[in-house]
């Protein structure tokens, strides 16, 4: 079932101590900038609900994961105000997971693009079908994977960052993606992701949840920059979205 909803879907549901968060959008589970804002304030609200020890991130449906930042939100930019806005997106939504003191496992099904790479990379543990193939394809419309460069990087490392968005027309697959450390286990079938999906999320929310959040800690330490650093990076796209190469490109898109 996917939504039809314009500016998109977003439920949470909490039982047993476990959260499950699940976006949905008509666009292949794209994000408008309405509903980036709303899944960074789940998840600050998360943080901070003593009834939940561990999230699940997921998408609505069987097809892709998520095709990063709305399209047609991305052609309307015309001023640097409003660049800068929209690439903040992603970078809300990032830094509330990294703050979020409840870790985060991603369940991956299907493909996933831009900022939807970045939304798997700032999961603490993902699980993905071999489906979710994943792409950077910034740079076809001149501007690059800036705001979700740091996270992506914290799992791939610079050199598969480097390889990932400097071929930006290639599809990596879901087990180039695991080698790399992006996704800690693939499946066959949706079946057998949502099964071992429910085991991890079960047996993180039998242990100790101070035991849990101190790991959460543990596992961003040298990322509080990432407040300030990820805002400059929304700047530096919201510049390039203005160029004349990106403004052609994606004239040529909508085309």
């Amino acid at each position: 079932m996917t939504t039809t909803r314009e500016n998109g879907s977003l439920y949470t549901h909490i039982e047993n101590k476990i959260a499950t968060v699940e976006f949905g959008h008509p666009a292949s589970n794209s994000f408008p900038s309405v509903l980036l804002e709303r899944l960074a304030n789940e998840f600050d609200k998360l943080s901070i609900n003593n009834e939940v020890s561990v999230i699940v991130l997921k998408s609505e449906g069987d097809r892709a994961f998520c095709a990063g930042a709305s399209f047609d939100e991305l052609v309307a930019i015309d001023n640097l105000e409003d660049g800068k806005a929209f690439f903040s997106g992603f970078a809300n939504v990032i830094n509330a997971m990294r703050r979020c003191s409840k870790l985060i496992i991603g369940r991956v099904q299907g493909k996933t693009v831009g900022g939807g790479v970045g939304l798997a990379a700032a999961c603490d543990y993902v699980l993905a079908t071999e489906h979710a193939s994943i792409k950077l394809s910034e740079f076809t419309i001149g501007i690059g994977p800036f705001v979700i460069a740091p996270a992506v990087e914290r799992k791939i490392s610079v050199s598969g960052l480097a390889e990932l968005t400097l071929d930006a027309t290639s599809w990596k697959n879901a087990y180039w993606a695991k080698e790399k450390g992006l996704y800690a286990r693939v499946f066959e079938t949706q079946t057998e992701l949502d099964k071992e999906v429910e085991i991890l999320s079960e047996k993180l929310a039998s242990y100790n949840p101070e035991a849990l959040a101190e790991m959460k800690r543990a596992l961003w330490i040298g990322t509080e920059h990432w407040e300030e650093l990820l805002i400059e990076r929304a700047e530096t796209s919201g510049k390039l979205v203005l160029s004349d190469f990106t403004k052609k490109a994606l004239e040529k898109f909508k085309k």
